[in-house]
């Protein structure tokens, strides 16, 4: 495994053993009766290598969270190692096309997306590609990600039923919103 991760300049995040053990507990149906701490190594190994990194999106005006995440002026993408933000910058936002952003962001290798409010097929989308979506947040873009990173940021579900309201979603607002 190291020669081709080598080979294609891929970093190897873990080794796994070949266990026979598996293989019987499977063909009896017992899998779940397997134990071993193998695995729990792996992770630690992984989380050392750099395995709790995540790269946050924060749909904004500038420096401020966005009441609705398609409208926003630009993305605050922060990187994360652990609880801390390591690297910062901002991207305009490319353009409010239905299905587009979420690939956009996928492709940019984004965890987790933070806004004030979002329409319903986004999350979807999102969630879809494993990305976590926290709503209802608002204030600076950076202190929410901070706020994200130690766990005391709660999405409150902020989803937004109409697309013709651009400037009804924000917090606090019913104006075409589930909140």
């Amino acid at each position: 495994m190291s020669k081709t991760a080598s080979q294609f300049g891929l970093e190897l995040l873990a080794r796994l053993p070949i266990d026979p053990r598996v293989t019987e507990l499977a063909d009896q149906g017992k899998i779940e009766e397997f134990t071993s701490d193998w695995l729990n190594q792996a992770v630690d190994v992984w989380t050392k290598k750099g395995g709790n990194k995540m790269k946050i999106a924060v749909a904004s005006e500038h420096d401020m969270v966005t009441g609705h995440f398609g409208h926003c002026l630009n993305f605050n993408i922060y990187e994360a190692e652990g609880e801390e933000i390591s690297k910062s910058g901002s991207i305009d936002n490319p353009g409010h096309r239905p299905g587009f952003l979420p690939v956009f962001l996928n492709d940019l290798g984004v965890n987790v997306v933070i806004s004030g409010g979002m329409g319903a097929g986004a999350v979807d989308l999102f969630n879809e590609k494993g990305i976590e979506v926290i709503l209802g947040a608002q204030g600076p873009a950076r202190e929410v990600a901070q706020q994200y990173l130690l766990g005391m940021l709660a999405s409150t579900g902020s989803i937004c039923h109409e697309h013709q309201h651009h400037d009804g979603c924000e917090p606090g607002s019913h104006q075409g919103c589930g909140q």
